[in-house]
């Protein structure tokens, strides 16, 4: 299963409502799930599959009258507390990173491998690595236990490839 998370820090709701109509139907075409950062309204009104929510984001309980049975995913950085606390409010998957640096956001905090061990011991519930992968670490993640990898600068702002070969690159 793909997941594609509209993610777009600067730009107007109206242009996300436009964009994420266009992207929505792109995702549906290709059966990939459609998520969208930090905005459960948005993810509402575009009737998305889910949102994804940063700690400094709206809370998971406010979130889920929203969404209701949408998916709800939640940043844990690199700290096993804040999974637990995501788990006891039903997320539906849990993201940690940033695992490498990366130029697509400021890294404040750093996770290591031991972290998705971790979590694999006290859920089952899907485990997202996040930050700085490409082609030459994506493999270690998940020969650790992660579950997805969210992957933007390899794909997006790379000087080798163009996002398709990119792409198929991980394959």
């Amino acid at each position: 299963m793909s997941f594609f998370q509209l993610r777009l820090k600067k730009e107007t709701i109206r242009n996300k409502l436009i964009i994420g109509k266009k992207i929505k139907k792109i995702c549906k075409k290709y059966k990939v799930k459609f998520l969208i950062n930090d905005d459960p309204k948005l993810s509402k009104r575009l009737n998305a599959d889910g949102c994804h929510l940063g700690q400094k984001d709206m809370n998971i309980k406010k979130a889920r009258k929203i969404l209701k049975n949408k998916i709800i995913g939640i940043t844990c950085h690199n700290s096993i507390n804040l999974a637990k606390k995501a788990i006891e409010n039903g997320a539906n998957y849990l993201a940690f990173g940033a695992f490498y640096s990366s130029q697509t956001k400021k890294i404040k905090y750093k996770a290591n491998l031991k972290i998705l061990n971790l979590a694999k011991k006290i859920t089952n519930i899907p485990i997202v690595a996040i930050g700085g992968i490409k082609l030459s670490n994506y493999k270690k993640l998940l020969l650790n236990k992660a579950n997805f990898l969210a992957i933007s600068g390899y794909i997006w702002n790379n000087k080798r490839y163009k996002p398709l070969d990119a792409i198929k690159k991980l394959k």
